[in-house]
């Protein structure tokens, strides 16, 4: 029956909108971008005369979307959102097998099947694997209205200009979605108290920080409201530029740029480790420059790498987000 109501689908096409918009990023990049989300709490919609959490009904900017039962076949375009359902044990059927992060290597798992990539889903692969739901973010965008006639189809993106309550707005659509409330709140009142941790070392800080992205030698800058933004906006870090532009993929600057904003503490994260492992510089050779070398963060030891696969491809995780908190809070003691 299920087969035939996926054909049905297919032949008369299943409309589900979606919220938010692309992310024009190359395919091997990976991380949230900066699409907004309305509050899942207020648009989740369960029977409560049953006292069921199912049906479930999600609405989204410009629809909704309808779960009739636990989804138990998932396929997952988001390895945040993958990240968050291995915690609270829930294995995708299928996710894009490139650049999967190590941390996340149970989904290179041989029951795993591979959805295509983050940009470019294997629709013939989808649909053999007869999904309950599918859910993407900003990079499958695109590839919506086609997956939403294979099944019921949810976009989940992290709003960066308000990183935290966003995350956590989307980790309790996914525990609502597989009936996990409890375990998410827990794990998100460990991540509320680490964030806590965080902004006390924070608090009256006066010291200034400069988020950097190295890719092939060249620099990008990134301010509050930024995708890296967080770091400013919710761990409350003074930023040496706050005018930085809030464009996706960062504002070109030069080493000229960095030794003249001078800031006390550079937090700078490595593009090409994930996307060209072992190809080209390292963020380590690219910020070894005589400009960089004379700002006050390098000569004070305070220049902060940050692990691209937690803040760069799976961002917006439960383990993402909480190892995000701790890289920052070891940086700055």
């Amino acid at each position: 029956m299920k087969q035939t109501k996926l054909l049905k689908a297919i032949l008369g096409g299943l409309t589900i909108t979606m919220m938010g918009c692309a992310n024009d990023e190359q395919a091997a990049d990976a991380g949230n971008s900066e699409e907004t989300n309305t509050s899942n709490e207020e648009n989740v919609q369960n029977d409560e005369e049953s006292g069921s959490a199912y049906p479930m009904t999600i609405t989204h900017e410009l629809g909704e979307t309808v779960i009739g039962e636990r989804p138990e076949a998932v396929v997952v375009f988001d390895y945040g959102v993958a990240d968050i359902m291995l915690e609270i044990g829930v294995m995708p059927t299928g996710v894009p097998q490139g650049n999967i992060p190590s941390y996340l290597d149970a989904l290179e798992g041989d029951d795993i099947e591979d959805a295509g990539t983050l940009f470019e889903p294997d629709f013939e692969a989808i649909y053999g694997m007869d999904p309950d739901l599918i859910i993407i973010s900003g990079r499958a965008a695109d590839a919506y209205d086609d997956l939403s006639e294979i099944a019921p189809t949810l976009f989940v993106s992290v709003d960066t200009s308000d990183y935290m309550n966003s995350f956590e707005e989307n980790a309790r659509l996914i525990g609502d979605v597989f009936n996990e409330t409890e375990t998410v709140s827990d794990r998100l009142q460990d991540i509320q108290m680490a964030l806590e941790d965080v902004k006390a070392l924070t608090d009256g800080m006066e010291e200034q920080a400069l988020i950097l992205m190295t890719s092939e030698g060249q620099l990008s800058a990134y301010g509050p409201g930024s995708r890296f933004g967080i770091i400013h906006d919710d761990f409350g870090i003074p930023a040496a530029d706050p005018g930085i532009d809030e464009a996706n993929h960062g504002m070109n600057v030069s080493f000229e740029y960095v030794l003249e904003t001078n800031p006390d503490y550079i937090f700078v994260m490595d593009r090409g480790a994930v996307v060209a492992p072992g190809e080209g510089e390292t963020a380590q050779e690219t910020l070894a420059n005589d400009l960089v070398m004379n700002t006050t963060a390098y000569q004070k030891d305070q220049v902060i790498e940050l692990h691209p696969e937690y803040w760069y491809i799976s961002a917006g995780g439960l383990t993402s987000v909480s190892e995000m908190i701790n890289q920052v809070k070891d940086g700055l003691k």
